[in-house]
């Protein structure tokens, strides 16, 4: 009998015993994933295309993205997201720099009956002009409300300096976008970019291989012929750009600079001098902005990564009268991670909050899946994952220091605030 009176034995975490997708070849250079692994009737599909805002002009990635299901000479917009909707799916859509992603979770009796209505409705879409000018008007409405909210354009900002070197990446959405699209642009940027721009399907799911196979034959007529191809090098803008917004009580901030992806050997250990900056409650700029000086709810630190490269960026919103200030006090946590050793409890207590986080980060079927394509992105497996609780264990405070002094320097940051 278990005695409860005796506590457990703690013991370190040194590997994770993940299960990966299992790969099938759609094309040459497209593929798809299934985790099988699943243990009730539930299935997501995700539909990843080579549509992301650095492809066309204008905003037409994201104006073609947002109007997908917006009918066909059949369906109309509200007979799709009816069939989905009783056929108990959910669907919903994305875009980033680089792609744009289409996902429906669904029971897996009716996962292929959904993904026919979806596919029907991506196939057949057809712009209809009623359909287009209420999409436009709405989403014009939403981007002015947009423009008055400091986060919205220092973010805006931020991305026009930190790829200002690629046009393609670092263009954002103008007023002027939604009075400038034609259908008949509307429909080429679909033709090149969907109906010929599948770059990869995932299926969670405990799916028989007939069901998968089934995806896999009606999934080719969309599918990548040659690899896309993306940036490979690019410069932020350094320096301090400011965006006036007449009696804004908040300023937002920015600070960042291009970097990186998981390909690159100071990746994992960076991002322990990542978390220790700012990317948990505990971190060095929340201790400092927030705890002790009160200037904001929150500040954090991020690293995220493009196929090709990556980027490092620090961001809060601020009392306006504290904007300069902020400013300062990040400077300062910067120079002190390359002047000062962090403390070995400091990185201990960090250690141990990475370590759950990557635990809680692959717990379960679904989450595992998400691990797997973060690293499929950059051909890696999911032994990336174990070697980054080797690097964890191993990495020492000099290191730290190391990359702080290295990639931490505010001469080489863009630096955008707005307020």
């Amino acid at each position: 009998m278990l005695d409860r009176t005796i506590q457990p034995e703690l013991k370190a975490i040194d590997k994770i015993e993940f299960i990966a997708p299992i790969e099938y070849k759609i094309t040459p250079v497209v593929s798809l994933y299934h985790m099988k692994d699943v243990p009730n009737e539930t299935t997501r599909f995700d539909l990843y295309f080579d549509a992301g805002k650095c492809r066309g002009k204008n905003a037409m990635a994201s104006f073609v993205n947002g109007l997908l299901l917006s009918g066909t000479k059949n369906k109309t917009s509200i007979e799709i997201n009816n069939e989905i909707n009783g056929k108990g799916g959910f669907y919903e859509s994305g875009i980033s720099q680089e792609n744009s992603v289409i996902s429906v979770y669904s029971l897996r009796e009716n996962v292929l009956d959904i993904f026919h209505t979806l596919k029907d409705a991506i196939r057949n879409v057809s712009f209809i002009e009623k359909e287009v000018l209420e999409f436009l008007s709405d989403r014009k409405q939403g981007f002015n409300i947009s423009l008055q909210k400091v986060n919205y354009l220092a973010q805006r900002a931020f991305q026009e300096e930190l790829f200002h070197s690629n046009e393609n990446y670092s263009k954002t959405t103008q007023l002027s976008d939604f009075d400038n699209v034609s259908i008949q642009d509307l429909k080429e940027f679909h033709a090149e970019f969907y109906l010929k721009g599948l770059a990869k399907v995932v299926v969670v799911g405990d799916l028989d291989e007939e069901i998968i196979q089934q995806f896999i034959d009606e999934s080719k007529e969309f599918a990548l012929t040659t690899k896309p191809q993306y940036a490979q090098n690019i410069q932020n803008n350094v320096g301090l750009k400011h965006i006036d917004k007449t009696n804004a009580l908040q300023s937002a901030v920015r600070v960042g600079r291009i970097l990186f992806n998981k390909n690159h050997p100071d990746y994992l250990d960076f991002l322990v001098l990542n978390t220790i900056l700012g990317d948990y409650f505990g971190s060095r700029l929340m201790s400092n902005i927030r705890e002790e000086k009160g200037y904001t709810y929150g500040i954090g630190t991020m690293v995220a990564e493009l196929n090709n490269v990556g980027y490092f960026m620090v961001a809060t919103e601020v009392g306006s009268d504290v904007k300069d200030a902020t400013l300062r006090e990040i400077k300062y946590e910067f120079d002190r991670l390359k002047t000062e050793l962090v403390t070995s409890e400091e990185l201990e207590l960090v250690k141990n909050y990475m370590l759950g986080q990557l635990l809680k980060s692959a717990d379960g079927p679904y989450a595992m899946t998400d691990l797997f394509i973060s690293v499929e992105l950059h051909d890696l497996d999911l032994e990336f994952y174990n070697k980054a609780i080797l690097a964890l264990n191993n990495i020492s405070v000099e290191r730290i220091q190391e990359l702080a002094i290295k990639y931490l320097n505010w001469e080489d940051m863009s630096i955008v605030t707005a307020g």
